[in-house]
């Protein structure tokens, strides 16, 4: 179990990834996947980043369906 949500951890489908994500709170845990795009690696994440805009770099992990069938990434933690 990480941060509440259990992973599969032979799943291929759900996965950590660095990303940039908006939110106007950064105390949520958990976000939709049109609020999420994913970054090849840290540094990309670090650079795409746009605060001002509330966009902001972040470890994720998924995608992954919830119960109502929305796509979502959980934060593992900012960056």
């Amino acid at each position: 179990m990480k941060g509440g949500v259990y992973i599969d951890a032979e799943s291929p489908l759900v996965q950590e990834c660095y990303a940039v994500v908006h939110s106007v709170a950064k105390r949520r845990k958990r976000f939709p996947a049109d609020c999420v795009q994913e970054m090849a690696d840290e540094e990309a994440a670090h650079h795409a980043a746009r605060p001002e805009e509330e966009r902001h770099p972040a470890l994720v992990m998924g995608p992954s369906r919830s119960s109502e069938g929305v796509r979502l990434y959980y934060l593992v933690r900012w960056l």
